[in-house]
């Protein structure tokens, strides 16, 4: 985690602060030395708060039940596959633009929701 975390500040300068849940990854203590090296403050969302990081539950929601729950890996090379295609569809790559599903639209794209007509219930 460090050497990407210093890859990324290499790449677009340190950050003010990294807003994080209380995972190992952020509490140990290398990272929040290292990251008080760098001047970079950190916050933590409150344990049992996931609404204070929305994106990341979103992300994490959506990685379970579109991929995760519905998947058993044999080896390591397999789950690197499958994750990085899973990846590319999430982020609209394999197409050139986002085809992601929308669970409220029973898993459509919202883009051709918004082609068509509205109407009124």
């Amino acid at each position: 985690m460090l050497e990407r975390l210093t890859d990324l500040f290499a790449q677009r300068g340190a950050s003010d602060y990294i807003r994080s849940d209380n995972g190992t990854e952020f509490t140990a203590r290398k990272v929040p030395q290292c990251l008080a090296d760098l001047s970079v403050n950190t916050l933590f969302i409150e344990p049992g708060s996931p609404w204070e990081n929305g994106y990341v539950e979103s992300f994490n929601g959506k990685l379970r039940d579109e991929l995760l729950d519905e998947e058993i890996f044999d080896t390591l090379h397999e789950a690197q596959v499958v994750v990085a295609r899973w990846r590319r569809r999430y982020n609209g790559e394999a197409f050139g633009f986002s085809v992601r599903p929308h669970s409220s639209l029973g898993y459509r794209p919202p883009a051709p929701e918004a082609r068509q007509p509205w109407t009124e219930g």
